[in-house]
């Protein structure tokens, strides 16, 4: 079984500028690994390998042309005294909206089901371990303001997700351009 998602990767200097912001102290959250920093597109889910070689075909008859995206702000899903995601926001881009619907169309055409979720577009920074984390509060305040440059965006990948007691491990399965 592979476990699989769709993303776009962040260059490294938005990884940089990330992790910057990462290092404010906050006890109680896990904070993820710069280089697993991404824009998920889709999360697929565990596949057998027959299903993992479909969604890698299919995926290439995704097109779409490049783009542009900047990040702003950060936040926690859900909101309120119990967050468990912090996050990176990203800017609208009507762009990437068509790129993830065209993506879900071609899964959904080889079996994957259409999310029931709205896209909502993030990078995820940490996972709070806790049920009281420690100075959440004050990292949103202090962050909240943040704004990227604008960064292109010419390419998403299909991803293999290997989860071990230090965390997921990320390979890139397969790349597609956007032409």
């Amino acid at each position: 079984m592979k476990r699989l998602f769709v993303a776009i990767d962040l260059p490294d200097w938005i990884r940089e500028e990330l992790k910057i912001l990462c290092m404010f102290g906050v006890r109680g959250v896990k904070w993820v690994n710069p280089e697993n920093y991404h824009l998920s597109l889709r999360f697929i889910g565990e596949v057998d390998h027959a299903k993992a070689s479909d969604i890698s075909d299919t995926l290439v008859k995704v097109k779409s042309g490049p783009f542009e995206l900047s990040l702003s702000s950060v936040g926690t899903f859900p909101g309120g005294k119990s967050p468990r995601v912090i996050w990176a926001g990203v800017n609208h881009s009507d762009p990437l909206v068509n790129l993830q619907k065209k993506v879900s169309s071609q899964l959904n055409r080889v079996g994957i089901k259409l999310e029931r979720r709205r896209f909502s577009p993030h990078i995820t920074l940490g996972r709070v371990k806790t049920d009281k984390p420690d100075r959440i509060g004050e990292f949103l305040v202090q962050n909240g303001l943040y704004k990227s440059e604008t960064f292109d965006v010419s390419s998403f990948h299909l991803y293999l997700s290997t989860l071990t007691p230090k965390g997921a491990v990320y390979t890139r399965e397969q790349s597609y351009p956007l032409t």
